[in-house]
């Protein structure tokens, strides 16, 4: 082949070179080859240059290599170039870099262990492989056993997965997910949990077959084929189970690091149970049979609990307590056997001695004597044709036969387990088909192979020779249905091999020949080997350097055998005599081991019969030929048990799986590639490949090969028919035809052809982006010479601008400079004139002034010199003046005196004579009088002169004072003078002393001017030292501050946080326990279903046989009746019988299993319910501690309870003024026409009459209560006024019975009466009730004096405290205050529920009691008379009976028809379109309303529950159809709303009006109905979901990931033999339109149907959880869609997801964040993948995906074209170490079977009831409005 593509070395060329080490290396030419050279010049990947010599004779080139965008493909097939290198090389790829086990190979899954528990085994893996096409998701051994299932399902034949490979390389898991996923997916067809016993034999038969080898810790020693039954229905109803060449020989013998069969070490490991005691048992190290490999544990294997599990297991299959006992005892004597010790007597005998413990044990155990079984080990019978013969037997044959003596009987009971398991796994209805499971081991080679490894090889040559022809056949159905021409491959056929084995003078032939030879032996069975094979068959060889061994060439190796042990293995003998000792046991279990001694019995202990169909029949074994049989060897009978499985196989579809073993080492994701190439040989992987490689193992159908290669054909050789496009193409492609055949919907290449066109389109591709990039670099080169060009033509132009700016600033410049100078030259001179001036002017006034000073001076000395004279000679003056007047005077008195004396004695001389005295007296009278007229006017003037005199005397004081003051300052001043003269003198002493003590003190100065620099210097240092030290502490004391701010912002933000995650914890509890109460609802609607299922079955049966009779449908479940809804509907008589009848042929403990799991189930959901309402409680009392308006609430209530008590003061007096007016007008005009019409009287009367009238209905709420009571007074004061009229005055009852509408004008003066003594008692009460709280507050405000002079306390306390005590301490005050004040709020909680409780009860029994009391009295005391007279009440206008009251009345008997007509045969398709929305729910609850009107329990109970299971019923009929479900959804939640809108609750009456506050249920309280129909609101919630999941899921895959929707950015690549599903869009396939046209029908649905938008938002957001999860897995599973293009795609349909909810206006509904997983994956195939800056960006992007994810996202990554790169191990790894710390769930898928927890808000209607109507189309004409 390789000489063919001679034309594809050239240089950088890569190709395969053989290895020592790592068997192919990869290399590059650095040369070209041209033909005719013997060598090819190669550089290898480290940069080492090797010149590669090619076989001179064959001239063979070495392998190709095949291009990088085909490595890692999930099947080797869709490799170009198909050869072991590219296989080891793809698998390594796969394996290492991409942490991938499985790949496809054609037809074979190969798996790769890896030695680590990987996260691929789950039950969301199982759910996302479910119902997928083989080849449409990643290669897993679960996509295996889909095929398996769906083709028997579809082909209606058998099937078989075959799983082989080597010990270690996983086949027993493999083959046990296999029936796990069978047994996850099918199901069970009863109650027995079939699938569960399957599962639950691995555990039993790993413990009795499974052991520890060198390779494998659990490996499996035996090989088993197990057959999974199914029905018609493919459920699993049983299995069966066969079992090959168990091996035997590790009973007694181990090989270092190995171990006997796990069974035997969880017996030791469990010896100190009580029920083990009497096993005697101890540690494994104490037995022969337990230790001789040295190695007694596995590590992280708990032998203990693998006992326990084993022991579940084998009760789960009916194997009961007594029979494990019995097992484990039979297994503790084989124990104690091996412990037997055998001595020499002498050469010839043996001998055990006596009382061996051992022994003893055994014989305890296995019930026989001591005797008998010491001398039968050591002796044995021979029998001849007269005697008998008893002979010793040396120690080493009496060691030998206790071995074999272990070994049969551990056979015994293997066989015997494998029989009771099968009896268990048995089936009890017929088997319509199987699929079958062979877990066989592979083909092995060791240092020593022996008997059973050339039983192994024989049996892997005849399962090879079957995989050969199957996928000769395979490849010839294919040509053959493609119809292109057939030519005979040749493939490697081992029949010589088998036949070399098996045929007549075969080697088993020859084995058992010799074993009936009576001295044959392994030595001569040799020699006739040797003599028969050597030179006759080429596959036998004989070593060079032994003759006792052989050599067979094998399909996948040479293996030499050795032939010592070869004939004792096959005869498989035991003494007889021991045989006999056993049988004759007084141990049940062992006698029932050995009954079938006599019959033919296989190796496997399969059962005869077991199976129920098989297309090839076992082997007759019949009783007849038991002698002979039992004479059958052990190759014998291996022979015809492999026969048999040949048939079975051969009879059914076969699944192959390939198992290999990485490494020796167990070490996890390590590649040995020798290892690897050698079980590739060994299990037909590369036959495979060459089968595939010798024809045409590249196929493409026309569509994908156009799409792929659309590059290399040019737009006139593209036609309508893509047929002939790709032919004319490949033609022009291709020169040899014979490279190539069409077929009729593919194209089938030759090996490398693929990578030849991929070489041609990466060349046109790569020419087409150097053309680009020329074209590109152009662009990109013109496009910047023109930048540069505009870039210098604008840099020249402002350049020059620049220039002119810069010249027009320089001549600007040295103008404004030229005018500055002369202006500062000019400033300059003015000023130095103005200074020179200024300086001359105070020159001239200094001098002046100093001039005017000294004359100024001068002038002041002249003057006070002149005044200083004038004083002193004025006051010289005066002093001579006075001295000279005194003198006077003094002259004057003395003369003056002398004369006045010499007169008075003149006149004493003249008054002693008479006469003289008489002479005086004459004319004296008159001269008194004139004297004393002359006194007065003396007086008069005196007074005058007196007062000038005074005036006088003032103005001389104070002309004397002022002349004394002036005296006494010239004094002063000559004093001073004086004073002044001596100063002088004083001060120039002074003077001289003072510049003495100037010059001391100078001295001084210095001396102290320097101290005090120094001083001063020395506090400047210590000032700066200060405010150093000052700054520190002021710093410190900021960062103290800072601190300490910090700490309490913390603390803050701690406690907020805290705050924040407890709250989150409450509603993450609180959703978490509605998701768990809403599954158990779900669990309970399945076990309803169920049950009505087998009720139905149970129906059916009996009706079977009698085709008249007819069953009457329930409509209850059994817990529905007997627990939740108290039916009173009941089945008819005969149907109960015919129930009893078949429910006494039941079994009855599925029955009892049934009622207890319903049993179980409501109790678990009673305690949901009390838990999820305790959670709800805790979450509500966690926000009600938040909130922090209570206080205000309470203040607004008490403000609105004063503003009302206020209103309702002014009414009552408003009320008794207008009662005043009213008497006044009625009593004070007695008058014969004050009645009359237009009266005074009357007019007031009106008026009050009329605003009365306007009070009541403006207080028609407030007196709503008091109506009946008011009408019973009104009427008793009728009569009453009709008896006073009787014996009032005549005057009155004429003026009453002259007013007009007397009779109203009573009514509404006793209804006013009785209204204002109404509202007296409110506002008395109300008055009281605000004295009571004013007293509360008083208390309230004391108690917050006293917690602020507490807090005051507590917070001078704190303040003494250090900061970190403070903080703490108020912390603690506040937990304090906080848990105080919850409790208080929560015992305020509940006595308010209290207190409305009892008030409800209260007003129902009150309101009760007044109708029947008001209907009473009305029937008792009103006429018929009286009501024509008075037709009208004021009170009691609005007569409501006469108005529709909002309910619908109907019979007893119509609830059927009610039932039936509005629910069971509803079209809600016509009701959507045409009706009101929620319109069957309006109607149920008007008729619910009237049995609650009529205080009917009976009906009320009756109607609900027939409503409730009548809406199950249709659900349960038409449960797949998203309209009905939707429809019904809308109709229970309007439903619900209604019961708790109309309840009469305060909390769902906020928003109705009051004509719905009167439509309130009055007798009944149906909270735990309502409770039932929130479950079943969730039941139908939960339907539809699963109806849109079951609708959205298959568009999901095809519409977001597989189509293109954006054409041309993905690239189809070679898929192998399994095809995918094609991307392009083809008639029938989903697109992303699909899905978008049904989300908007099923949002357009829920919006016609009324569904509340809350509901329909969180519809959309699990509509959008399910089309992210979905679309989420199936990436994580399908390594051909994580690219770079299908990221686009992704991210593409998302945006038209999320422009979907902005059209409908959906964005905030959280749907968006559930596609975020998604988003981000998308994001991460698209980001760069190369730096730890990547990585980096990539951790903090992607959050909500998990660390398993992306890792998985980064393994799968896939190049489409040449350019991309792969991700680095790297990188993934550097991913892995930065995600290390992340806490979160290994789990790798999504789970899609998740539905969020559903709540319904409460959405009232305002629909008004009253305004309903009832179409007719619906035959509800029996209902009647009321």
């Amino acid at each position: 082949m390789n000489q063919e593509l001679d034309f594809m070395f050239v240089k950088f060329a890569r190709v395969w070179v053989p290895d020592a080490e790592e068997v192919w290396k990869s290399a590059e030419l650095t040369k070209n080859y041209n033909n005719g050279d013997s060598s090819l010049q190669l550089m290898l990947e480290d940069g080492t240059n090797i010149e590669h010599k090619l076989d001179p004779k064959t001239k063979n080139l070495p392998h190709l290599r095949n291009p990088d965008i085909l490595v890692g493909e999930n099947d080797l097939t869709a490799l170009s170039y198909l050869h072991e290198p590219a296989v080891l090389h793809n698998l390594k790829v796969r394996f290492i870099d991409s942490k991938l086990i499985y790949t496809y190979c054609g037809i074979v899954l190969v798996a790769i262990n890896p030695y680590e528990s990987l996260p691929i085994y789950g039950s969301d893996i199982i759910n996302a492989y479910s119902g997928q096409n083989m080849g449409d998701m990643d290669p897993h051994i679960f996509a295996v056993a889909e095929e398996a299932y769906k083709q028997m399902a579809r082909d209606e034949r058998n099937q078989s997965i075959i799983v082989s490979g080597e010990s270690g390389a996983g086949k027993t898991v493999s083959a046990k997910y296999a029936m796990r996923y069978f047994a996850t997916v099918s199901g069970s067809a009863s109650e027995t949990n079939v699938e569960e016993k399957v599962l639950a034999s691995n555990p039993i038969m790993e413990a009795i077959g499974n052991a520890k080898t060198t390779r494998n810790d659990n490996s499996s020693r035996f090989g088993k084929y197990i057959e999974i039954g199914f029905d018609k229905r493919y459920r699993i109803i049983g299995a069966n189970m066969r079992t090959y060449l168990l091996e035997k020989s590790r009973v007694v013998f181990q090989a270092d690091e190995e171990r006997n069969y796990h069974i035997f070490y969880q017996l030791c490991a469990s010896a100190h149970l009580p029920e083990l005691k009497a096993l005697k048992l101890s540690s494994a190290d104490d037995f022969l049979f337990t230790k001789q490999g040295r190695n007694p544990v596995i590590d992280g294997v708990d032998d203990a609990k693998e006992l326990s599990n084993t022991r579940n297991a084998f009760t789960l299959l009916g194997i009961n307590e007594s029979y494990q006992m019995g097992l484990f005892q039979v297994l503790a004597a084989i124990l104690h056997l091996g412990n037997v010790e055998v001595k020499d007597r002498d050469s010839d005998s043996s001998v055990i001695p006596p009382s061996n413990q051992h022994l003893m044990a055994f014989c305890d155990l296995v019930g026989v004597t001591y005797q008998d079984m010491s001398h039968w080990l050591c002796h044995k019978k021979l029998k001849t044709a007269t005697e008998t013969y008893i002979k010793t037997i040396p120690r080493l044959q009496a060691t030998n036969a206790r071995d074999a003596l272990a070994k049969h009987i551990y056979a015994k009971l293997f066989n015997w387990i494998v029989e009771h398991v099968n009896k268990s796994l048995h089936a009890t209805q017929k088997q319509h088909s199987f699929i079958g499971v062979l877990d066989i081991y592979g083909f092995e080679t060791f240092e020593i192979n022996s008997f059973e490894q050339f039983c192994i090889n024989y049996a892997n040559e005849k399962l090879q020779q079957q995989f050969n022809m199957h996928v000769f056949k395979l490849e010839q159905e294919e040509y053959m249905r493609e119809q292109i021409p057939w030519t005979l491959i040749d493939f490697y056929d081992n029949q010589p091999c088998i036949n070399l084995i098996e045929s007549k003078m075969g080697i088993l032939d020859l084995l058992d020949e010799e074993c009936k030879m009576p001295k044959g032996s392994d030595d001569s069975w040799a020699q006739k080997l040797y003599n028969t094979h050597l030179k006759t068959c080429s596959l036998f060889e004989k070593p060079r350097m032994s003759n006792k061994a052989f050599i067979i060439q094998h399909f996948a190796d040479k293996v030499e055998y050795q032939c010592d042990g070869f004939l004792a293995k096959n005869k498989d003998t035991v003494n007889e005599e021991q045989i006999n000792v056993l049988k004759a046991s007084k141990f049940d279990l062992l006698i029932e081991l050995f009954q079938g001694e006599e019959k033919a019995t296989s190796p496997s202990g399969a059962v005869p019969g077991g199976r129920t169909r098989l297309s090839i029949k076992p082997e007759k074994t019949r009783a007849a030929h038991s002698s002979k049989e039992h004479k059958k060897t052990v190759g014998c009978q291996f022979r015809n048990s492999l026969q048999l499985l040949m048939e079975t196989l051969n009879a059914t579809t076969p699944h192959y799986v390939r198992c290999i073993k990485p490494n020796d080492l167990k070490f996890p994701f390590t590649f040995d590639p020798k290892r690897a190439v050698q079980q590739l040989r060994a299990c037909g992987v590369l036959e495979t490949i060459r089968i595939s490689a010798a024809g045409f193992p590249s196929r493409w159908t026309y569509q994908e090969f156009f799409s792929r290669y659309r590059v290399l054909m040019k737009q006139k050789d593209v036609l309508a028919d893509r047929k002939m496009t790709c032919r004319n193409v490949l033609e022009k492609l291709v020169e040899d035809q014979d490279k190539y055949q069409f077929g009729k919907t593919k194209i089938f290449f030759r090996a490398g052809q693929v990578a030849y066109l991929e070489k041609l389109r990466a060349d046109k591709l790569r020419v087409a982006c150097i053309r680009i990039q020329k074209t590109i670099r152009c662009w990109l080169a013109r496009k910047k010479y023109l930048r540069k060009k505009n870039a210098a033509i604008t840099l020249q132009r402002f350049t020059r601008g620049y220039q002119a700016r810069c010249l027009a600033k320089f001549m600007r410049r040295t103008q404004a400079a030229t005018t500055i100078q002369k202006f500062q030259r000019m400033y300059m001179e003015r000023k130095r004139y103005r200074q020179k001036q200024a300086a001359a002017l105070a020159m001239q006034t200094i001098l002046r002034a100093y001039m005017a000073r000294q004359k100024y001076r001068r002038l002041l000395r002249e003057h006070k010199a002149l005044l200083i004279q004038k004083h002193v000679r004025g006051w010289l003056a005066r002093q001579w003046y006075k001295r000279s007047l005194h003198a006077i005077v003094y002259l004057q008195c003395c003369t003056r005196r002398m004369g006045a004396r010499r007169q008075l004695k003149k006149l004493k001389i003249e008054a002693r004579s008479v006469e003289h005295f008489k002479k005086l007296n004459i004319g004296m009278e008159n001269k008194i009088m004139q004297l004393q007229r002359k006194i007065d006017e003396q007086n008069k003037d005196s007074r005058v002169v007196s007062e000038r005199l005074n005036s006088l005397e003032s103005s001389h004081a104070v002309e004397s004072e002022r002349m004394r003051t002036e005296l006494t300052r010239l004094r002063g001043a000559e004093e001073e003078a004086k004073n002044n003269a001596n100063r002088v003198n004083t001060l120039l002493e002074e003077l001289e002393r003072l510049k003495k003590e100037l010059h001391t003190t100078q001295k001084e100065k210095k001396t102290i001017e320097d101290w005090a620099q120094k001083y001063r210097d020395e506090m400047e240092k210590m000032v700066a030292e200060l405010k150093e030290q000052n700054g520190l502490l002021k710093n410190e004391k900021n960062d103290l501050n800072r601190m300490l701010k910090e700490q309490s912002q913390q603390l803050t933000e701690k406690m907020t946080r805290a705050l924040a995650e407890e709250t989150q914890q409450l509603e993450s509890d609180l959703n978490e326990e509605r998701s768990r109460y809403q599954n158990l609802l779900t669990e309970h609607l399945r076990l309803e279903e169920k049950y009505d299922d087998l009720k139905e079955e149970i129906t059916l049966s009996v009706n079977v046989p009698k085709p008249g009779h007819r069953r009457t449908d329930s409509t209850h479940s059994s817990n529905e009746s007997e627990c939740t809804y108290n039916s009173e509907f009941a089945e008819s008589e005969e149907s109960s019988r015919a129930t009893e009848d078949v429910t006494r042929g039941m079994d009855t403990s599925l029955t009892l299993k049934l009622q207890k799991r319903v049993t179980e189930l409501e109790q678990e959901k009673q305690s949901l319910r009390n838990e999820l309402e305790n959670k709800e409680d805790q979450f509500q009392r966690a926000r009600a501690r938040d909130d922090v308006e209570h206080k205000k609430a309470r203040g607004a209530e008490l403000e609105y309870e004063s503003l009302k008590r206020q209103e309702l003061e002014s009414e009552n007096k408003k009320l008794k003024h207008n009662l005043a007016e009213m008497r006044q007008s009625l009593l004070g005009n007695a008058g014969a026409g004050t009645g009359a019409p237009g009266s005074p009287a009357y007019k007031v009367l009106l008026d009050q009459l009329n605003s009365s009238c306007e009070e009541l209905d403006v207080r028609k709420e407030e007196v709503l209560i008091l109506r009946s009571q008011l009408v019973s007074q009104k009427e008793a004061m009728q009569h009453k006024d009709e008896k006073e009229t009787m014996t009032d005055p005549v005057h009155h009852v004429e003026d009453v019975s002259k007013l007009k509408d007397s009779g109203e004008i009573k009514q509404a003066y006793i209804g006013l009466k009785d209204t204002n003594r109404l509202l007296e008692s409110q506002l008395q009460s109300q008055r009281r009730s605000y004295d009571n709280e004013v007293e509360v507050l008083r208390g309230e405000l004391q108690s917050v004096k006293e917690e602020n002079n507490r807090q005051q306390q507590l917070l001078a306390q704190n303040l003494q405290l250090p900061p970190e005590a403070r903080i703490e301490a108020s912390l603690q005050h506040e937990i304090t205050r906080l848990t105080n004040e919850n409790l208080d709020l929560m015992e305020q909680l509940e006595k308010q529920d209290k207190t409305i409780r009892k008030l409800k009860k209260q007003l129902k029994v009150f309101s009760k009691k007044i109708g029947e009391m008001g209907a009473g009295q009305i029937e008792g005391q009103v006429s018929p008379g009286q009501m024509v007279d008075e037709p009208i009440h004021p009170v009691n206008i609005p007569r409501r009976e006469k108005d529709f009251q909002g309910m619908l009345e109907y019979k007893k008997e119509d609830e059927l028809k009610l039932v039936k007509n509005l629910i069971l045969e509803l079209k809600p398709r016509g009701v959507a379109v045409n009706l009101i929305p929620g319109l069957p729910a309006y109607i149920l609850f008007m008729c619910l309303r009237h049995a609650d009107y009529v205080n009917d329990d009976q009906k009320v109970r009756t109607l609900l529950t027939s409503t409730i299971n009548s809406i199950k019923k249709i659900l349960k009929k038409r449960g797949d159809d998203f309209e009905t479900v939707s429809f019904w959804l809308s109709n229970t939640c309007r439903f619900l709303h209604c019961l708790k809108q109309y309840s009469g609750d305060d909390s769902f009456m906020k928003h109705n009006s009051p004509k719905q506050n009167e439509h309130c249920l009055s007798n009944f309280d149906l909270a735990e109905y309502r409770q039932v129909l929130s479950d079943l609101a969730i039941q139908i919630y939960q339907q539809l979901i699963k109806c849109m999941e079951n609708i959205l899921q298959p568009m999901i895959v095809s519409g977001m990931l597989e189509h293109e929707t954006i054409q041309g950015v993905s690239g189809v690549k070679p898929t192998g033999l399994r095809k995918r599903t094609s991307s392009i869009a083809d008639e029938g396939t989903y697109t992303l339109d699909s899905i978008l046209r049904q989300l908007s029908a099923f949002h357009s649905i829920m919006c016609q149907h009324g569904t509340d938008p809350e509901l329909i938002k969180q519809v959309v957001k699990q509509q959008f959880y399910i089309i992210g999860a979905v679309t989420l897995n199936n990436l994580l599973l399908r390594k051909d869609m994580c690219s770079w293009s299908k990221g686009m795609q992704i991210r593409y349909n998302v945006s038209q997801l999320e422009e979907w909810l902005r059209d409908k206006s959906l964005m905030v509904c959280g749907a968006k964040e559930t596609l975020e997983p998604l988003i981000q994956a998308a994001q991460l195939l698209q980001v760069k993948k190369k730096t730890d800056e990547d990585a980096e960006a990539i951790c903090s992007m992607c959050l909500a995906l998990s660390t398993a994810q992306i890792v998985k996202v980064l393994n799968l990554y896939t190049p489409v074209n040449e350019f991309e790169e792969r991700v680095s191990v790297t990188f993934i790894r550097t991913i892995q170490t930065r995600l290390r710390d992340r806490c979160e769930t290994p789990q790798l898928l999504m789970d899609t079977k998740m539905i969020y927890p559903v709540t319904f808000p409460f959405n009232p209607s305002s629909l008004a009831l009253e305004t309903i109507q009832i179409p007719s189309s619906l035959n509800l004409s029996f209902l009647t409005r009321v």
